[in-house]
């Protein structure tokens, strides 16, 4: 099954027409991802590096990740119609392992735990929710918004941008942001760990400062009015009048 968007992803990603060229992408996706997990394996060994590690290696995915953004214009000028793939390669696919290596971390931080029955309990009730719901939320924004859209061909490409209309842009403004929040939310419950439950507090502040600093920034520029929809529209998470439609959204996808 594939999903809106990987046809124009393809045009400009000439390797996702063949099948070693995926291996080839999926292959450094993953060859970092693990480096990445090596890392905080034997990093966590000492314990008292755990959560710092956590939150510099995460900055670390969003710096380079940045480049993205911040190399446009050298790219253009250097590769024209292949910058894209360029940037794509070199800083979203190497910043994006970083950062979901770090967020798999969560799962298996080490350090001292939440013990008592009910805590226990209520932590691993909650996490299940977040994940199912954080889950079906990033499929269903995956699958609306299209993965031209998800991988950012707009930045270097503005003419192939499009307005998606979906319920879910009117309620929270970054629906896969927000499923990958509460996965991680998720994962820390059922962590139970002092240290993944203090982080995923400063993970939302985090991703909060990427999008004001860098992500929107650069979609203001391209999309002035984009600044009073933000005055209006919540990051992650819906105002209490707007839970049904959250949930509709999640149920339907519509």
């Amino acid at each position: 099954m594939r999903i809106d968007g990987f046809d124009k992803l393809t045009r400009y990603v000439p390797e996702l027409n063949s099948t070693g060229g995926k291996v080839r992408i999926i292959a450094q996706f993953l060859g970092v991802f693990a480096l990445t997990t090596i890392y905080f394996i034997l990093t966590d060994q000492i314990p008292t590096w755990t959560l710092d590690s956590q939150i510099v290696v995460m900055a670390l995915g969003y710096l380079i990740l940045s480049r993205f953004f911040t190399r446009k214009e050298q790219l253009i000028e250097k590769h024209g119609e292949k910058a894209y793939r360029h940037a794509l390669v070199r800083y979203a696919q190497p910043g994006l392992a970083v950062i979901f290596a770090a967020l798999a971390h969560i799962a298996y931080m080490n350090g001292p735990k939440f013990t008592q029955p009910p805590i226990v309990d209520v932590f691993n009730l909650a996490g299940w929710i977040f994940i199912l719901i954080g889950a079906v939320l990033a499929a269903r924004s995956v699958f609306t918004f299209g993965l031209d859209n998800v991988t950012m061909i707009y930045v270097y490409h503005p003419e192939q941008g499009q307005i998606v209309r979906s319920s879910i842009y009117s309620i929270i403004r970054h629906p896969v942001y927000g499923g990958v929040l509460r996965l991680s939310f998720g994962m820390a419950l059922l962590n139970g760990g002092i240290y993944p439950i203090t982080f995923i507090l400063i993970l939302p502040l985090l991703v909060f400062g990427w999008l004001r600093l860098v992500e929107e920034k650069e979609l203001i520029e391209r999309v002035p009015e984009y600044a009073e929809y933000r005055k209006r529209i919540p990051a992650f998470f819906p105002y209490p009048n707007q839970l049904s439609g959250f949930f509709r959204f999640l149920i339907t996808g519509k």
